[in-house]
């Protein structure tokens, strides 16, 4: 999903939601415009393989409505990031000693959150679903391609880049500060395994679990711009 169609889809998502809400006479709507950035903290809960959180970033956009005789908020926002993931692997079959390798993983996000005014325009706790697209996972350091992945005989680096591309997510934060400036924190759990399309690619399974399931979570700590 390229990056114009996602905007596209906000936009039209959060007109959609303007319009629901003004019509309703004793509400006064305040849409908000919001642009946000931080830094993540990336990983893949799995049995497959041994894995090592790795670091990243992510900037995105968001639409608000502002509903003040309610107890909640919604908006749309899209992010896109770039993470880092270490997964275990050694450069020869028979050697024993492993080291972490590295891949990047690149990810579209769409969420929809309702923001729960604990302390209205001040404080707020933000949950709600997320769709994402993400890229395959990409190794760092090409040199590494052939090193044979942890727990298993002959399975390569490069065998298990091709990971599951859509995923749906949870997602639960915080937000502080004043109404124009905040700083958010986030947590985003995947509840569809990312590893599933591993499964069907034929892939020498010897010595591991032929069943591949992994579920991706990331941590987000960050700040937003409103106007």
């Amino acid at each position: 999903m390229k990056k114009p169609q996602l905007i596209l889809l906000v936009a039209i998502m959060a007109c959609f939601v303007t319009k629901s809400f003004s019509q309703h006479q004793n509400y006064h709507i305040t849409n908000g415009f919001g642009v946000f950035g931080g830094i993540t903290k990336f990983n893949i809960a799995t049995d497959n393989f041994n894995t090592k959180q790795g670091d990243g970033f992510l900037g995105g956009l968001s639409a608000t409505v502002d509903i003040p005789h309610r107890w909640y908020d919604v908006s749309f926002g899209m992010q896109l990031s770039e993470s880092t993931i270490g997964i275990s692997a050694r450069p020869l079959a028979v050697v024993e000693n492993s080291e972490f390798i590295d891949y990047k993983l690149f990810a579209a996000q769409v969420a929809f959150l309702m923001h729960i005014k604990v302390i209205p325009y001040y404080f707020t706790i933000d949950l709600g679903p997320m769709l994402q697209y993400n890229s395959k996972l990409e190794l760092k350091d090409k040199d590494k391609e052939n090193y044979f992945v942890e727990n298993y005989s002959n399975l390569t680096a490069e065998d298990i880049s091709d990971i599951s591309q859509f995923n749906f997510n949870g997602v639960i934060g915080a937000s502080l500060g004043f109404k124009f400036f905040k700083l958010k924190a986030q947590y985003i759990y995947g509840f569809t395994n990312i590893l599933n399309k591993l499964e069907k690619q034929n892939l020498d399974t010897t010595g591991g679990d032929a069943l591949f399931k992994g579920n991706q979570n990331m941590l987000v700590l960050g700040a937003t711009v409103s106007f």
